[in-house]
């Protein structure tokens, strides 16, 4: 059992043990609920907000580390300009990676979607649509936004991602139920770059993708952004991450092919 599940049912216990002494004994003092209910809402909104604790569900964040390789993501995409000059990038570099896609974007740009494939790396889902709130829709809502993602990329690609990647990196029970009954996997990342933003140095780009390296790292950048028009900073330091993974002797693989390494099952936690 995770941790963050174990807290959970910790603090559930606590609070129906609380319920029961004011109903079977005596009320309890106003300032022990209050602070009862408090701590309660900071545990459960920990696992929203960190969901390495896996709370609410099973989370892949990194591979195992007993083979030099990392797994190299892109989000955001595809983008007609932006996701082929990775692409360029990668393939001069031998570097594989897997590409966490927007449903609609591959309905307007099915071409990218499909010579992404086409190149041999990995594809992914983000949803149909950047959807802040898609946590808080009803199981149903959340399965039918990426169902209709799934039949974007298949009717581009004829294939089915097995990989999603939530907003924001924020799980929460109902978005678990219904990626679980589509057979996705829960993927997040152990090193974030921060790129999304033009503003967004190179030089720190590559340190902080330098900062956590390791084998087994899922490296987390961006080949797109909400806004279509807005270039991605990590365009411009991609050749240094890519070169900086080779410097520490690190091969670039995608996610299905990091997690396949036959290890202890430590990679979700």
């Amino acid at each position: 059992m995770s941790l963050g599940r174990g807290l959970l049912i910790l603090a559930s216990v606590g609070a129906l043990a609380l319920l029961a002494r004011s109903v079977l004994i005596a009320p309890i003092p106003l300032w022990i609920a209050m602070a009862a209910f408090g701590s309660y809402v900071v545990i459960a909104a920990a696992g929203y907000f960190q969901p390495r604790l896996e709370m609410y569900a099973d989370v892949v964040w990194r591979g195992p580390s007993r083979v030099a390789q990392v797994a190299l993501t892109f989000e955001g995409g595809p983008h007609p300009r932006h996701t082929r000059e990775v692409l360029k990038l990668l393939e001069s570099f031998e570097a594989k990676a897997t590409f966490f896609v927007y449903g609609h974007k591959v309905e307007a740009h099915p071409e990218v979607a499909n010579e992404i494939v086409a190149r041999g790396y990995g594809l992914g889902i983000r949803g149909y649509a950047p959807d802040r709130w898609l946590n808080f829709r009803s199981p149903n809502q959340i399965m039918q936004d990426l169902d209709k993602a799934l039949t974007a990329i298949d009717n581009a690609t004829a294939t089915r991602p097995i990989l999603f990647r939530p907003p924001h990196g924020h799980i929460g029970p109902r978005l678990d139920t219904a990626a679980t009954r589509l057979g996705l996997t829960l993927v997040l990342g152990s090193v974030r770059a921060s790129d999304a933003f033009s503003k967004v140095s190179s030089k720190n780009i590559i340190a902080r993708v330098q900062r956590g390296l390791r084998p087994g790292s899922i490296i987390v950048l961006h080949d797109a952004v909400e806004g279509d028009d807005c270039r991605p900073a990590s365009l411009d330091a991609l050749a240094g991450v890519l070169g900086a993974i080779h410097a520490q002797g690190l091969r670039c693989v995608d996610i299905v092919q990091l997690l396949e390494v036959d290890e202890e099952p430590s990679h979700r936690r």
